[in-house]
């Protein structure tokens, strides 16, 4: 079974992290996907703006 995402963030020290989803979209279908990435709290806003790969 798959481990749950919600119960490693829920220590204590895990509190200065977010987790970040964006939506993509595919230029070959047109599509969208989302991509989900954790990152620290002062890091949201740079993940934000980054360009996705």
């Amino acid at each position: 079974m798959a481990k749950k995402v919600g119960n490693t963030l829920k220590k204590t020290e895990s509190k200065n992290f977010a987790k970040v989803i964006k939506s993509v979209k595919s230029p070959k279908t047109g599509a969208y996907t989302f991509k989900e990435e954790i990152v620290s709290l002062e890091a949201v806003k740079e993940s934000i703006s980054r360009k996705s790969e």
